[in-house]
C-alpha cells in the first residue's frame, strides 16, 4: 500500500472509463473513498457498480467539467458526504477532431479548449478552498505527449494539453507553501476507446513514434498517477512526468 492514500477523498473527472476508471480503481484499492465524476450517466452507473462490489466507498455524480456551476455543486456533494477534499484527478478529456488546422472550425476548437483545458481550471479551482482550509491536497492533472511535442492534424488538442502543462507548474509555485502539491502526467498512446475511435493511419503513424514499439495501458498510467498523490512523493510538485515507452526525452 502506497502511504497517504487510506481514507483520503478523491475526485476522478472523466472516471468512467479507460485511463479515468483504471485511476479511481487503483485508488479504491488503495484505501481512497472516491467520486467518479462523468457526463455519461450509463458509465457512471456502471463503474460505481464495479467499484462497490470490491467494498469500496464510491460516489458516481453527473457533471459537465465544462459548466462552472455543474462543477462547484459536485465539489460541494463530495466535501459534503466524504468531509473533505484531499485528491484532485483533471481526466476528463477528448481528443477532438483530427484534420488539418485551417479545417478547424471555432466552435471544434473551443470544444477541445472548453474540456481539456477550461475544466482543469475549474475543478481545480473548485477544490482549492477545501485544500486550504485544510493545509492539505494533492492534484494531478491529465496533460499528454502532445503537449510536449505537438501532434499534426491535433492542434486544438496539443495546444490545450500544453496549456495544463503550464497551469500545472504555475499553480504549484502559488500554493506550495500551502501544503498542496500539483502535477501532471503526460501519457503517449494509450489503449483505450479514445484512441480506437481515431484513424487507423493517425493510430499506426503515432504508434510508431514509441520506441518500446505498443500501446500503453490505462493500468499503466493509474500507477504513476496514484504514485504521484500518494505520501511516497511528498517531495515531488510542479512536474510533468512522462509516462510514454521512451517516447519524450524531456
Amino acid at each position: 500500500m502506497l502511504r497517504g492514500i487510506t481514507g483520503k477523498s478523491a475526485i476522478v473527472t472523466g472516471g468512467g472509463r479507460g485511463i479515468g476508471f483504471a485511476i479511481s480503481d487503483r485508488l479504491a484499492a488503495e484505501g481512497a473513498r472516491v467520486a467518479i465524476v462523468d457526463l455519461n450517466e450509463g458509465l457512471l452507473n456502471e463503474s460505481e457498480s464495479r467499484l462497490s462490489k470490491t467494498g469500496a466507498e464510491v460516489v458516481g455524480l453527473k457533471c459537465d467539467v465544462s459548466k462552472e456551476n455543474d462543477v462547484n455543486s459536485c465539489v460541494k456533494q463530495v466535501a459534503e458526504k466524504f468531509g473533505r477534499v484531499d485528491i484532485l484527478v483533471n481526466n476528463a478529456g477528448i481528443t477532438g477532431i483530427t484534420k488539418a488546422l485551417t479545417e478547424v472550425s471555432e466552435r471544434e476548437w473551443d470544444e477541445v479548449m472548453s474540456i481539456d483545458l477550461k475544466g482543469v481550471f475549474l475543478f481545480s479551482k473548485a477544490v482549492l478552498p477545501y485544500m486550504l482550509n485544510q493545509g492539505s491536497g494533492s492534484i494531478l492533472s491529465m496533460a499528454s505527449i502532445a503537449g510536449k511535442e505537438g501532434n499534426a492534424n491535433l492542434v486544438p488538442y496539443s495546444t490545450a494539453k500544453g496549456g495544463v502543462i503550464t497551469f500545472t507548474k504555475a499553480l504549484a509555485e502559488e500554493v506550495v507553501s500551502k501544503g498542496i502539491r500539483v502535477n501532471c502526467v503526460a501519457p503517449a498512446l494509450i489503449d483505450t476507446d479514445l484512441i480506437k475511435a481515431w484513424p487507423a493511419e493517425q493510430r499506426q503513424r503515432l504508434s510508431n513514434k514509441i520506441p518500446m514499439g505498443r500501446l500503453g495501458k490505462p493500468e499503466e498510467v493509474a500507477s504513476m498517477v496514484v504514485f504521484l498523490l500518494s505520501d511516497e512523493a511528498s517531495f515531488i510538485t510542479g512536474q510533468c512526468v512522462n509516462i510514454d515507452g521512451g517516447r519524450g526525452k524531456y
